[in-house]
């Protein structure tokens, strides 16, 4: 495997970056990781080498670049407030201009497949995964437990992620624990029930007895047999998305 930091210009911005991807030059499908509220941190890094070990290139971006482009916080409650700021400065149109750079710079690359890209998005990073997922030039949107799908983003003048499903271009797989503080059951109905009213093609997955962050490695939410089960159906999807 072959990983590094690097930066990517978004509109003047240096957007911090880390990529992983399997040995070889062959070009691959590409995966683009969407942080956790946190940072890209190392649980972010271990996530896009989770999924360069099964064969994809990771790109994992800092859509915080241009006020906290050196936010890493810890999973404490001091943590958790300093996301939320940061997060608070984050909107649709950085999210959206953000991603486009990370696709024009995997399309870009000779290792990288031409039309195969997906995002897979964590915590705040799943909502941002839905919003972009109107975006051109992606296969398929990946959402881990997204907070502000059905609820309103930390920044003030954004409504919920889920006010732009009419226009989703691309297939989502959602995942969401049914213990999630953050994120009630009827939250999820409610995000099930709009897709298929906007007949959007979509899978939710709901795993009863793990709460948010259930797949991140260090969360006392995690379960075993729901990560592996989450994981096998991230790389079948991924599969049939991407090839």
């Amino acid at each position: 495997m072959n990983s590094q930091e690097l930066s990517i210009n978004v509109d003047g911005s240096p957007m911090p970056s880390y990529l992983a991807r399997p040995d070889g030059d062959d070009p691959r499908p590409a995966v683009i990781v969407l942080q956790e509220i946190f940072g890209v941190n190392r649980e972010v890094r271990r996530i896009a080498e989770l999924v360069a070990s099964a064969g994809y290139v990771a790109l994992a971006i800092n859509y915080y670049h241009r006020t906290h482009p050196n936010l890493n916080e810890p999973y404490t409650s001091e943590g958790l407030q300093n996301g939320f700021a940061a997060a608070g400065k984050v909107n649709r149109a950085t999210l959206r201009a953000d991603v486009g750079a990370a696709i024009a710079f995997l399309e870009g690359q000779s290792y990288v497949a031409k039309g195969k890209i997906a995002t897979m998005g964590f915590c705040f990073g799943g909502s941002a995964a839905f919003v972009t997922a109107t975006l051109p030039g992606l296969a398929a949107a990946i959402c881990f437990y997204g907070g502000s799908i059905a609820a309103s983003f930390p920044h003030p003048n954004e409504p919920e992620a889920l006010a732009d499903a009419g226009d989703i271009k691309i297939p989502l797989l959602l995942f969401f624990g049914g213990q999630d503080d953050y994120i009630p059951a009827a939250s999820v109905k409610r995000i099930e029930d709009t897709l298929t009213a906007a007949n959007k093609e979509h899978e939710v997955v709901v795993y009863p007895n793990v709460g948010h962050a259930f797949f991140r490695e260090s969360s006392a939410h995690a379960g075993q047999h729901e990560v592996d089960d989450a994981w096998l159906r991230v790389q079948a999807f991924l599969k049939s998305q991407l090839g």
